[in-house]
């Protein structure tokens, strides 16, 4: 499953072939097919994975995390730690919004309490005064494509000749928290 996550979020689900797959983990493509019965079937296993990992880390800096903009760092630094440690399994999430249903829609009913939950936080703290008053479920949706799209970038430099290092990736998370800051502080920072 790890093999798959890696291929299909470095290379995308269209350019990652199972008899590829099993060549590198050095089994026969039928090995892959007894356990997962199609392409597709690997794929969605993979995203269900990936998705219980992405929660499992964002439930851990939900919990360990206070109010307002300290939870919003807390979550934005969690994804970026997760993007430097296993690049693939964001990439994986990124693909599936390009692949649409039906991956895109198990992938986002199983995100969805996770946004649920998001959303009514937001609105809690926009009604103490934390949070600059907004629609929470419009914001909610642009955090997530915002902070995805930051984390997941590693590409797009490395595509334009700038090699990636954490150095690069601390400086746009630093940006990133100073842009969502703004456009959260009730106060306009």
């Amino acid at each position: 499953m790890s093999a798959a996550t890696t291929a299909f979020g470095e290379f995308g689900y269209d350019s990652t072939s199972l008899d590829d797959l099993a060549k590198e983990l050095g089994i026969r493509k039928q090995s892959i097919l007894y356990h997962f019965p199609s392409k597709e079937q690997l794929l969605a296993s993979s995203v269900d994975k990936a998705i219980d990992e992405l929660i499992l880390v964002l439930d851990e800096a939900i919990r360990t995390s206070r109010t307002g903009w300290d939870r919003v760092e807390s979550i934005v630094k969690s994804v970026f730690r997760l993007a430097i440690r296993r690049p693939e399994l964001l990439g994986l999430l990124r693909e599936v919004t390009r692949l649409g249903p039906p991956v895109l829609t198990r992938a986002v009913d199983g995100i969805n309490p996770l946004l649920n939950g998001a959303t009514d936080w937001l609105r809690e703290e926009m009604e103490a005064g934390r949070i600059r008053h907004s629609d929470p479920e419009l914001l909610v949706l642009s955090i997530y494509s915002t902070v995805m799209g930051a984390a997941t970038e590693v590409k797009l430099f490395e595509a334009i000749g700038e090699k990636q290092t954490l150095r690069g990736a601390a400086l746009r998370r630093k940006e990133l928290l100073r842009f969502l800051k703004s456009a959260l502080s009730p106060d306009g920072f």
